[in-house]
């Protein structure tokens, strides 16, 4: 079986419709789907639950640890890390179980933006690439419940980049894989600021997280550079 473990927090308005791809894409018996949801105010629980999903509760937001939480209760032995505002590839099923069994233990795919902005095609060609500067959690994470577990799963001290610092251990010890395929990402944070202005706080997270220093300051950094809605 195939866990998916989406971490929540106010995704009401996309929940429902990624649960609903995720079941119709899926062979029947095949996948569980578990939200992990952090109290959210605007009802995602519910949404979930209707959509479909199991839905476990965390008592706030923290994506490492609310990941963690859903692979400690995951039935499956692949887990498949999802976030809620992304488009997920319809063969995704087939594809990572391939992956798996041509020996890649964990994996992303690449992305492309729901926008036409020439400038976000940019960033989605970047994902073709192997260096750690062109993942992320948009893209997706899959690995194995052994893998996982030999790693400990997320670290959560990353209270941002917490998908960075996996991959980065995951390629010490197995083979990553990149799927030459595209789940669709969310252009808002780029609707909400400018793409130089998200570029700019990309860099300066990246930069601090190479310089080690604690995360909770390159969280607060990272958001006092955007505007979010």
């Amino acid at each position: 079986m195939l866990s998916v473990i989406i971490p929540t927090y106010n995704e009401a308005a996309n929940i429902g419709r990624l649960v609903a791809d995720l079941r119709r894409h899926a062979p029947p018996g095949t996948v569980e789907i578990l939200v992990v949801d952090a109290s959210s105010p605007d009802g995602t629980a519910a949404a979930a639950r209707t959509a479909g999903a199991t839905v476990l509760e965390h008592a706030r937001p923290g994506r490492a640890a609310q990941m963690n939480l859903g692979a400690q209760q995951a039935q499956g032995d692949i887990f498949y890390f999802v976030h809620a505002d992304v488009g997920i590839h319809p063969g995704y099923v087939a594809t990572i179980w391939e992956a798996v069994a041509r020996g890649h233990a964990a994996g992303c795919y690449r992305f492309r933006f729901d926008s036409k902005h020439p400038l976000l095609r940019i960033n989605s060609y970047g994902t073709r690439f192997k260096g750690i500067m062109s993942r992320g959690g948009d893209q997706t994470l899959f690995i194995t419940r052994a893998l996982f577990e030999q790693l400990g799963g997320f670290n959560e001290r990353f209270v941002i980049m917490e998908d960075f610092e996996i991959i980065e251990r995951i390629r010490r010890v197995a083979s990553f894989y990149i799927v030459p395929q595209d789940v669709v990402v969310s252009a808002r944070k780029y609707e909400t600021n400018s793409w130089l202005r998200v570029q700019l706080a990309n860099l300066t997270a990246f930069s601090m997280y190479f310089l080690r220093l604690p995360p909770t300051r390159i969280a607060r950094t990272y958001k006092a550079l955007l505007n979010y809605r």
